[in-house]
C-alpha cells in the first residue's frame, strides 16, 4: 500500500513509517521545512513540505494514497476534519493515533487503582474531553465510507526508528537529571503509568491497518511501573541521587500538560483488543531499556 503519514519526522509517525516499509510498504510524509523533507527523502520516504495549515496538501495526499496514518497530533482537529473529508466514501484506511491521558488521574504522584480497557467508562480530567470527542468522531467516520481506527498509547519508551529519537515522558526526566544533578520523581511518584515499547507500538500501527474491523479503538500497553520506580532506575544509571520535586515545581518547568497530568498523573490501561487482534509485543521492559541508555 502507498501510505499517508503525517507526522512522518516525529518520534511515533518516524517509527510506524519505517516499520511500514521494512513491511513492503511505500510511505509518504509531510515536513515542516526543506530541510526535514530532504532528511524524510534520504530514509526512503517521498516527502512534502506542508504545515497543519496546508489543508488543501494534506486533502490532496489522502486522496493520492491507498491509506492515511495520523501521527502527528492527538488534539489538533482542522488537519483531521480535512483528511476525513478527503477520504469521505472512499473505503480507504485512517488510523488516528490518541494518547492514553484520556483516562489520566489528575492525582499529583498519588496513586489510584482504575483501570481501564476499550469497554471502561471513561471520566477524562477537563483538558482531555476535547481529545475524547476527536477520537469519537474519526470512529463516527466509520459511517461515512472510511475505514477508521484509533490507536490510544500510553507511556512510549526506547529509542525512535525516524528522524526523532526521544519520546515524550521519561527524555525530559533524564535531561533534568544530567542538567541538576539529582533525578526526581514529582510528589511521592506512587503514580502509576501503563508503558509500551516504541518498536512494539509500531508493529501494532502494521497490524491495524492490515488487519482491523473498522470503527475499533485501540489502546496500546504492554506493562506499568510507578515514576518513582522509573526515576530510581534513571539515577541508578546515572550514579545520581534520586528525590522528590514538588509539584508546582514541575508546573513551572514543563506546564500543567507535561508537568502534572503527565509526568504526576495515573494513567493505567489494558490492551485487550489489541492482543485479540493478534498483537505480540515482546521488546525490552522500561526497566531494562533504562539500564542500557547510554
Amino acid at each position: 500500500m502507498k501510505v499517508f503519514v503525517l507526522g512522518a519526522t516525529g518520534y511515533i509517525g518516524g517509527s510506524v513509517a519505517v516499520r511500514l516499509m521494512t513491511a513492503g510498504h511505500q510511505v509518504v510524509g509531510t515536513a515542516r521545512t526543506p530541510d526535514k523533507a530532504r532528511m524524510l527523502g534520504a530514509r526512503g520516504i517521498q516527502a512534502t513540505v506542508a504545515s497543519f495549515d496546508d489543508l488543501d496538501v494534506l486533502a490532496r495526499l489522502a486522496k493520492a494514497s491507498d491509506a492515511v496514518i495520523n501521527a502527528a497530533s492527538a488534539d489538533e482537529r482542522r488537519p483531521v476534519e480535512a483528511l476525513l473529508a478527503a477520504l469521505r466514501g472512499t473505503g480507504k484506511r485512517f488510523i488516528h493515533t490518541s494518547g492514553s491521558s484520556i483516562v489520566a488521574t489528575d492525582s499529583r504522584g498519588e496513586s489510584t487503582s482504575g483501570v481501564h480497557d476499550e469497554d471502561t467508562p471513561i471520566e477524562p480530567v477537563p483538558e482531555k474531553v476535547a481529545r475524547i470527542a476527536l477520537d469519537r468522531r474519526v470512529l463516527d467516520a466509520a459511517k461515512e465510507g472510511i475505514h477508521t481506527d484509533v490507536i490510544c498509547p500510553c507511556l512510549i519508551y526506547g529509542q525512535g526508528l525516524g528522524l526523532n529519537p526521544d519520546s515524550v515522558q521519561l527524555p525530559p526526566l533524564i535531561r533534568y537529571a544530567r542538567e541538576t544533578g539529582t533525578a526526581r520523581y514529582i510528589g511521592k511518584g506512587e503514580n502509576v503509568w501503563s508503558n509500551v515499547h516504541i518498536e512494539d507500538l509500531a508493529d501494532l500501527y502494521l497490524l491495524v491497518l492490515e488487519r482491523a474491523p473498522a470503527g475499533t479503538f485501540f489502546f496500546a500497553e504492554n506493562g506499568e511501573a510507578n515514576f518513582r520506580d522509573m526515576v530510581t532506575a534513571i539515577g541508578k544509571r546515572l550514579h545520581l541521587p534520586v528525590d522528590s520535586l514538588p509539584v508546582a515545581e514541575a508546573e513551572a518547568r514543563w506546564g500543567v500538560e507535561l508537568g502534572r497530568l503527565a509526568l504526576a498523573s495515573n494513567s493505567r490501561i489494558r490492551a485487550k483488543r489489541a492482543r485479540a487482534l493478534g498483537w505480540k509485543p515482546h521488546r525490552p521492559s522500561v526497566f531494562d531499556v533504562i539500564a542500557e541508555m547510554k
